[in-house]
């Protein structure tokens, strides 16, 4: 079975920037399934994995727009350090969760310059190029409660 809308493709990756650093990778796990047409991975990655089959190893160069996006300067935004209640001390690099109009957004702190912290709304990944080897490990017909429910059940996949 070849990989196409409404299948369950499972596949093994190791995810690599330009320089060649592992960003990310499933050695010593379970292969990542999705559910194809699903957008359940990032579009160019999707794009690439289209008319694959299991058995098939591939490496594929994902450009930023195709994968997280390019960075937007317009989710940066500088915010008074008392908005950041219950944090005793504010460093680059922390994490929180903050809700927006379009729901609840991770943003990172990019900066602090005394009472003005300055936020990251843009994906860690995004204006970064990427480049996955892959090797495509099961294709199978996706069951009609993966279809309804948006994305792949069981191993590799979301569990109810």
């Amino acid at each position: 079975m070849i990989i196409s809308d409404n299948c369950i493709a499972s596949f093994h990756y190791t995810l690599t920037d330009k320089d060649g650093k592992v960003l990310d990778s499933s050695e010593g796990r379970e292969p990542l399934a999705y559910l194809h047409g699903a957008s359940n991975i990032i579009p160019g990655l999707e794009k690439e994995l289209a008319g694959k089959q299991a058995g098939d190893k591939l490496q594929v160069a994902v450009p930023a727009a195709e994968a997280y996006g390019e960075r937007n300067e317009a989710m940066m935004q500088e915010l008074p350090a008392n908005m950041f209640t219950g944090v005793d001390k504010i460093e680059v690099g922390m994490e929180f969760h903050a809700q927006t109009e379009n729901g609840t957004q991770v943003v990172s702190v990019a900066a602090v310059d005394g009472d003005t912290v300055t936020v990251d709304a843009n994906h860690p990944l995004a204006g970064v190029d990427l480049n996955f080897d892959v090797e495509i490990t099961e294709v199978r017909e996706a069951t009609e409660e993966e279809q309804q429910h948006g994305h792949a059940h069981g191993a590799g996949g979301h569990e109810h």
